[in-house]
């Protein structure tokens, strides 16, 4: 049970990560976004409160986030 940091998942592209979250308002806001549903994932992995559909609904949730992150660390 571990937290998923977008650096952590994409190292090559941190300095690119830091310039656009201090740049670009949607980036940030949707990072934010992603940060708080990995907190969610990771909460409902260690305290084990969420049912497993719950969980995984989540988990998609998070892996969309990423993905619409890294459509914009590339574009």
């Amino acid at each position: 049970m571990e937290h998923h940091p977008l650096i952590k998942e994409f190292p090559d592209m941190a300095d690119k990560i830091h310039d656009m979250k201090m740049n670009d308002a949607h980036f940030k806001r949707r990072m934010e976004e992603y940060e708080a549903k990995d907190k969610e994932v990771v909460h409902g992995e260690t305290d084990g409160n969420f049912s497993d559909e719950h969980l995984e609904t989540l988990k998609k949730e998070r892996l969309a986030l990423k993905d619409e992150l890294y459509g914009m660390l590339k574009g």
